[in-house]
């Protein structure tokens, strides 16, 4: 039982800083140097990655009429935009399709450290804080996602390579991203959420190559009740960003993130 709870707590966590521009990554880090799972090295590198899928279904339920293009409801011209919107997610996958194969083991390796996870959360942070204090003028060019150019969703996924190192938040660089080159914040933010889809499912599947199946009835337990809080988390945490994106900016998230960079310090020093 006490696994389980455990489980429960890392289902919230995941499920609320895998969708606001916090890192997911720094978080668990933190929380799991104060409540350790009792689980092998190798199926803890396994959860961490796998409970972000219940964040993704959540995406799809949520966004299920949006991307659905088979649904019978729909007109011709509404099917056919569903269908655009994959190939642009697909375009926009692309980068970090390629480099996340190329880097995976180094990130693993070299990258997946406190230190690197702390710098990235201050470094953001801070350009949060700036590139919000210079945008507010910015003219927006994309108000409606059917409006969104490959060339936008192409630009948008390289800005989510970014994310491939730890401690950077995928949601916040793509979503900034998006802002940077004259997407609204809405369109960026509900994109960002539709390129999560084919990249998590990617990353849970090469770690399941990489890390193999031969896990205890415990464990297996332990990921579905995780997966399982994830994604009735997400699904509460998405609309909420949602309504939060239309009137405000990421300054909040930006001081939050150079906060959580001092305590992640602090941790790991003292």
């Amino acid at each position: 039982m006490v696994e389980i709870i455990k489980a429960i707590i890392f289902g919230i966590v995941q499920g609320i800083t895998e969708w606001l521009p916090i890192s997911s990554t720094g978080h668990l880090l933190l929380l799991d140097e104060f409540m350790t799972l009792n689980v092998s090295d190798n199926f803890k590198e396994l959860f961490m990655v796998v409970i972000q899928l219940g964040s993704i279904l959540a995406v799809l339920v949520l966004y299920f009429n949006t991307l659905n293009p088979f649904a019978i409801k729909k007109s011709k011209q509404e099917k056919k935009d569903s269908y655009i919107l994959w190939l642009k997610v697909i375009v926009a996958t692309i980068p970090a399709f390629i480099l996340g194969l190329l880097l995976d083991d180094l990130i693993d390796e070299v990258l997946s450290t406190w230190q690197v996870i702390a710098l990235m959360l201050f470094v953001y942070g801070l350009i949060y804080v700036i590139l919000e204090k210079n945008n507010k003028n910015k003219v927006v060019r994309v108000t409606d996602i059917k409006d969104l150019s490959y060339t936008d969703a192409l630009k948008m996924g390289f800005f989510q390579t970014l994310a491939l190192v730890p401690g950077t938040s995928r949601s916040g660089s793509t979503i900034l991203g998006g802002l940077i080159i004259g997407i609204s914040r809405e369109v960026a933010a509900k994109f960002s959420f539709f390129m999560a889809i084919p990249v998590m499912f990617g990353a849970s599947l090469l770690k399941l190559m990489k890390l193999g199946y031969n896990y205890t009835e415990l464990e297996f337990v332990v990921l579905f009740v995780g997966t399982l809080v994830s994604f009735i988390v997400s699904m509460f945490v998405i609309k909420a960003l949602i309504n939060y994106v239309r009137n405000h900016d990421f300054s909040a998230f930006g001081w939050y993130r150079i906060i959580v960079s001092i305590l992640v310090t602090a941790v790991f020093l003292f």
